[in-house]
């Protein structure tokens, strides 16, 4: 699974219709380029496959005041949609993606209901419980990582990854149960893009060549 995939898909989503330069303003607003691999060209790359692919549609119009070839914008398809929340329902189930993932899927997460989203975390529990328990099947912690020489020390690190992973999830299931975000069918969400003509604070001030398409 690709963070940029669905970050790119969530982006324009929001819009409705937006531009490669909007969607890597927006992603870098979420600080992706930190924590993911969505920097300039990739995002570019993205949003072109996903054309190819029949998830978004691509619009051409006028040409940039650059003066460069005219600026496509894009635009969720039914396809794009479904493959989006796809994305979305297995990055909060699946405890063993890398970190980006995750990140992705908690910045899209309100696009689903409040009780799918934590029946989806729940799942995440259970997942990270059962592996928890066929790694201490040769690995008991309480005997510390002595036990298999230096070697413990990786199902040490694991097995701590996984109770922090489980508690801080059970964390985020109480909050949501406690009533925090505005979840799909609640009512005004939040707004998680820039609009037009918006400042990103977080903004590089880097430019790249397919910024005017």
């Amino acid at each position: 699974m690709s963070a940029i995939r669905l970050l790119v898909l969530g982006a324009v989503r929001q819009h409705g219709r937006a531009h490669g330069y909007q969607v890597r303003n927006d992603l870098e607003y979420w600080g992706a380029h930190e924590w993911s691999n969505a920097k300039p060209g990739s995002i570019y790359h993205a949003l072109k496959q996903m054309a190819k692919q029949g998830l978004l549609l691509a619009h051409e119009i006028a040409p940039s005041t650059a003066g460069g070839p005219p600026r496509t914008e894009y635009e969720i398809t039914e396809k794009g949609t479904e493959e989006y929340l796809r994305l979305v329902r297995e990055s909060l189930t699946d405890y063993d993606q890398k970190p980006d993932i995750l990140s992705a899927g908690l910045g899209c997460m309100v696009d689903l209901g409040r009780e799918e989203v934590l029946g989806l975390l729940e799942e995440r529990v259970r997942s990270i419980e059962q592996w928890r328990r066929a790694v201490t099947d040769y690995y008991i912690p309480e005997d510390g990582p002595g036990q298999l020489g230096h070697i413990g020390e990786i199902m040490n690190f694991w097995v701590h990854s996984a109770d922090s992973g489980a508690e801080w999830t059970r964390g985020l299931v109480e909050r949501i149960r406690g009533g925090a975000y505005t979840f799909a069918g609640e009512g005004e969400p939040f707004v998680g893009v820039l609009g037009q003509g918006q400042k990103n604070p977080y903004a590089t001030g880097e430019r790249h060549p397919g910024d005017d398409r």
